[in-house]
């Protein structure tokens, strides 16, 4: 019998250990090289990914998040869902190798462009990444949209690993920033041969091709909704880069580093939001038989409200000490970044399960006009305030237009399925009530300085004052929390 999908908690659960498993390496690899490689070097470094990021999406063109909707859709008719990713494979195959070789060749004249000759060949070797790279932001979608993130966590893992482990090895043999480039690619390569295996396997007994008799006429389906996500996808990741790009432009490439090493850990406090967004949003699809509901979106976002008000105390309270402890030296302005960019980490949790629940109901035309203007106003407060406030000014121009984003789409959902925006608003006060309460044992340990065992107390101080004055606004209940360990619990494979 073909297997169903999991259950929410249980591909919400897998979907957290998909992103843990990526946190902790990612987190070591990304130290290791701010430290090793110094401002300068990582600063070169931060800049071919962002130039990468930009090249990522034409060689997507939306095909993954497009294949995923019409695959949710298609359910447990699993030869269905074979004749989808045959067809969306093979225009991945035309779309990722045009762009990488586009890449490829013009790596020089981008280089030079910048006044950074030394990354140029990070950039014809992060041509082969985005290649490799595509073809697992596929998969994952395709493993999320089945219900099966279980299956897709062998893959993360070994990814994961492979990336850090050569990475680390190849820069400490002298390879530099094309040795972590280098490492970055082989991991993908791999990891896209055993992606490719088991999704085999769960999509039994359809059976994958890509000759053109293999499909089943989806490639005008698929490219139609890819080029509303394409439009979304390339304003986001402009958004994510646009101010690595300016500060580049306009200030330096080492101010780059300073201030791309703060936001790549900020990244990793998102990760509970796309675990939770993984396993409802799918459930938002029109084919699904139950049809659309706001009660799991609802509660999901209920969820994320109390979580991110977690990290809000530490951002700002703590930048000092938290930038220096991971950081290093050399990174003194990064603190100012981390405690800039706090309402960000708030909404970075939130926002993943609003674009994918908008996405998987298969209104994401609607977002196009949203991810544009949040571009805009990003680059209209980088280019007015960088010259003069320097690097900070790319924090303030993110969270000005990510409280932009945010708000349009829960907007969307509101009109789309009534989503009740009164129950979150509340949600936030008491999140923000119990984030001040968090922020007084932390202060009581000063703001530069502390010591790392003293920071690790203040650290279990301030949660335990954040969960009780939580418990006490009734931002959750006992049985809530309750309800949520005994889920993940069961959750869990035996």
């Amino acid at each position: 019998m073909t297997p169903t999908r999991d259950s929410i908690s249980r591909n919400a659960t897998f979907a957290l250990a998909v992103k843990m498993v990526s946190a902790v390496f990612t987190a070591g690899l990304t130290i290791f090289l701010v430290r090793y490689l110094g401002p300068a070097e990582y600063g070169a470094f931060a800049l071919a990914l962002s130039i990468g990021g930009l090249v990522f999406l034409p060689s997507d063109l939306g095909i993954a998040q497009s294949t995923a909707r019409y695959v949710a859709e298609a359910g447990a008719d699993r030869r269905l869902v074979a004749a989808i990713l045959s067809d969306s494979i093979r225009l991945k195959l035309v779309a990722s190798g045009a762009v990488s070789i586009a890449l490829a060749v013009l790596a020089g004249p981008i280089a030079e462009a910048y006044g950074a000759p030394g990354i140029a060949w990070p950039l014809r070797i992060l041509a082969a990444s985005i290649f490799f790279e595509s073809f697992l932001f596929l998969f994952d979608a395709v493993f999320q949209a089945l219900g099966r993130i279980a299956v897709y966590l062998r893959v993360v893992a070994v990814e994961a690993a492979a990336e850090t482990g050569l990475s680390i090895g190849i820069v400490l043999l002298g390879g530099g920033v094309s040795g972590a480039v280098a490492g970055r690619a082989a991991a993908y390569a791999f990891a896209v041969g055993i992606g490719a295996v088991l999704i085999a396997r769960t999509i039994r007994p359809g059976r994958i091709g890509l000759r053109r008799g293999r499909g089943a006429g989806h490639l005008r389906r698929i490219v139609g909704y890819g080029s509303a996500l394409l439009i979304i996808d390339g304003a986001f990741t402009l958004f994510s880069r646009i101010d690595s790009l300016l500060i580049g432009a306009i200030v330096s490439v080492p101010a780059v580093g300073i201030y791309q090493a703060p936001t790549q850990l900020m990244a990793f406090l998102g990760y509970f939001g796309q675990a939770i967004g993984s396993g409802v949003a799918p459930r938002m699809v029109r084919g699904d038989d139950a049809g659309p509901g706001r009660a799991p979106l609802q509660r999901g976002l209920r969820i994320m409200v109390a979580l991110q008000g977690v990290f809000l105390a530490p951002l700002v309270v703590w930048a000092d000490p938290i930038a220096d402890l991971i950081l290093g030296p050399g990174y003194g302005e990064s603190a100012d970044v981390l405690r800039a960019l706090s309402p960000f980490a708030f909404m970075i949790g939130i926002s993943p399960m609003l674009a994918l629940s908008v996405n998987y109901l298969g209104e994401a035309r609607r977002r196009v006009p949203i991810a544009i203007a949040a571009v805009l106003i990003n680059a209209a407060i980088d280019v007015a305030l960088l010259a003069k406030i320097g690097i900070v000014a790319g924090a303030i121009g993110t969270d000005v237009a990510y409280a932009f984003y945010v708000s349009a789409h829960l907007l969307i959902l509101r009109s789309l399925i009534g989503l009740e925006l009164r129950p979150l608003l509340l949600g936030l006060g008491r999140s923000l009530l119990a984030a001040c309460a968090m922020a007084l044992p932390l202060l009581a340990f000063g703001t530069t300085g502390v010591a790392l065992p003293l920071l690790a107390l203040g650290a279990v101080l301030g949660l335990a004052a954040y969960l009780a004055t939580l418990l006490a606004v009734r931002g959750v209940t006992p049985t809530e929390l309750r309800r949520v360990t005994d889920r993940l619990r069961s959750a869990l494979p035996r």
